[in-house]
């Protein structure tokens, strides 16, 4: 046999997106260059790694037996670079972050120059809802993740970064300027993010404490869709301010004034107790320690002006 490292790691993102299309763009990879690889993976073996069903690419069971043992090799080629870097004396490994996606506006603020300090450190970051990043830390898969709402089932250790408020807004065209009247709701469609979303939960904590209709419920499972059918004037939502700071000065949104609002949560940075940092995490955690004021100072101040 003769595969590459290579073959090996396009066949491992293979397995993990079960798409050569999410596979190119994971790698940087155009499509035929996947294909490529895989083919020539292939080759390797008289056994199928891979086989499509209808249009969908699925991994068989010899494949994911053999992506597996990719992965291992994989992970011991990158623990020789990182223990070839610390021999240098920098600071090498994985950083594994999970984080809900209106955390995607707060987060890489507190990475950006972590990551340029110490260049051999490798960040990986998924952005999902709420639900699948607790899931993400309870199994292990990431050293930190970014949430408003703790898991209450969890013992985690809580490191607070910063403020999250959440408004009640509409678009531009929306005449609703103030809102003291329960009624008024039965009128307003309401723009709603998936099940599992924090956001989602909040809203409809607000609803239901101050017994408000709700006229229509739309569901969408981004918040820049709630943002991008706000802005195009399908309905109203509660958004946090965070994520609508370019549509604010556009003036493509606006914030509708309702008495109980804006709620306010805490963007945590939380890790499990019983986790054993690694020493690219510990320092990424003491950077954020004492650099958190300095970074919300010079990059969130312009809440500020909404508040």
């Amino acid at each position: 046999m003769n595969y590459t490292l290579h073959q090996l790691q396009v066949f491992l993102k293979v397995a993990e997106k079960q798409s050569i299309t999410k596979d190119a763009e994971a790698l940087f990879l155009s499509q035929p260059a996947v294909s490529i690889q895989l083919k020539n993976f292939q080759q390797q073996f008289s056994i199928p790694l891979t086989e499509v069903v209808g249009r969908k690419l699925y991994i068989t069971d010899f494949g994911t037996e053999i992506a597996e043992a990719a992965e291992k090799i994989i992970d011991q080629v990158n623990a020789i670079n990182y223990k070839s870097s610390s021999y240098e004396g920098n600071l090498s490994g994985k950083l594994k972050i999970s984080i809900v996606s209106t955390g995607k506006y707060v987060m890489p603020y507190f990475l950006t120059d972590f990551i340029k300090q110490h260049p051999n450190v490798d960040l990986i970051m998924d952005v999902t809802n709420k639900t699948k990043v607790i899931k993400s830390l309870e199994q292990n898969e990431v050293d930190f993740a970014l949430v408003s709402v703790l898991p209450k089932h969890l013992k985690i250790n809580t490191l607070p970064l910063m403020e999250n408020k959440l408004f009640f807004v509409g678009g531009r065209n929306m005449k609703v300027d103030f809102v003291n009247d329960k009624s008024l709701f039965e009128k307003l469609p309401l723009i709603y993010r998936e099940q599992g979303s924090a956001t989602r939960a909040a809203m409809e904590r607000f609803i239901k404490k101050n017994n408000l209709p709700a006229y229509k419920k739309i569901e969408l499972t981004s918040n820049e869709a709630v943002k991008q059918a706000i802005v195009a004037g399908l309905g109203y939502s509660v958004m946090p301010l965070i994520g609508i700071k370019n549509e604010l000065q556009t003036r493509d949104v606006q914030i509708i004034r309702v008495n109980g609002l804006p709620m306010s949560t805490t963007w945590n940075l939380i890790w499990q107790k019983t986790k054993n940092l690694s020493p690219a995490s510990s320092a990424f955690l003491e950077y954020v320690a004492l650099a958190k004021n300095k970074i919300i100072a010079q990059h969130f101040s312009w809440r500020n002006d909404f508040e």
